[in-house]
């Protein structure tokens, strides 16, 4: 049964969308089943924690806390279970990270997981049981973002298990953050674009806001970047096959404005 999570006043569901709580019944059930009284934890993070899950477009993100850590085999297991399509998954994909409560349980700036898991019709598989095989920063921005927002929907809630990681290693997270989508490569213009507001509202408020909703915060402040924003807001709303081509120029101007607001707050804290 799914939980109820406290909204600890935010704009945010208690429930996930009717779209994908079959979906997520059964991930729960798969994953107590290999885990047994392992499982501490089972949360949606990300789009779905934040109130902004987008059906067709956006992933569905998981993290999973056990303790102890499991036996590799069970690892290679759970994945196999979970893996699309032995369990046919909704959205356009699903990305779960387990955790071994002691680790989750303290700030670190590391990846630190046990298990990373990719998979789903619009995502290329991945199955690492080795935190060094991916930047850590990606893990960092899901532990802070899962420990201010985190929904249960098995055990013990977020702010229970998942520490929040530091301002410090946070920013760090967001240097490197940024520096990856204004690469660009295989992530979608509009998505890069909406991350960066993303990450200049957590700097200026140290506060994790849905996509959406930052942006129209970095559009209504700045207005030589209002008509990217607005483009790339239109695009998010769009399945992935029709995000709208933006211009590289801009978004790249962008990105260079918003990797200067991360350096002025890692300056501000002493980074």
């Amino acid at each position: 049964m799914l939980c109820r999570g406290d909204t600890g006043g935010m704009s945010r569901p208690s429930l996930p969308p009717p779209e994908l709580r079959a979906y997520l019944e059964e991930l729960v059930r798969r994953t107590s089943a290999v885990c047994g009284d392992r499982l501490v934890s089972v949360l949606a993070v990300g789009s779905l924690a934040l109130g902004d899950y987008r059906h067709g477009r956006s992933d569905v993100d998981v993290t999973v806390v056990v303790d102890p850590a499991p036996p590799r085999a069970d690892l290679t297991e759970l994945a196999a279970t979970l893996a699309h399509p032995a369990l046919p998954c909704p959205a356009a994909g699903l990305e779960l990270v387990a955790y071994a409560a002691d680790f989750a349980a303290r700030p670190s700036g590391e990846a630190g997981y046990l298990l990373d898991l990719n998979t789903g019709p619009s995502l290329p598989e991945r199955a690492s049981q080795d935190p060094a095989d991916a930047p850590a920063f990606w893990y960092v921005i899901d532990r802070s973002v899962a420990h201010q927002a985190g929904l249960p929907l098995y055990g013990a809630p977020a702010r229970d298990v998942i520490a929040a990681p530091d301002r410090p290693a946070v920013l760090a997270a967001l240097r490197a953050s940024v520096r990856e989508h204004a690469g660009g490569e295989g992530h979608l213009a509009d998505n890069r674009v909406l991350n960066g507001c993303r990450a200049a509202v957590h700097c200026r408020t140290g506060h994790w806001f849905a996509k959406r909703r930052a942006g129209e915060i970095v559009a209504a402040s700045e207005p030589a970047f209002e008509p990217l924003i607005t483009e790339a807001l239109r695009s998010f709303g769009r399945p992935r096959a029709e995000a709208a081509v933006l211009p590289a120029e801009d978004v790249r101007a962008f990105l260079a404005w918003v990797a200067a607001r991360v350096e002025e707050a890692a300056a501000a804290a002493g980074v």
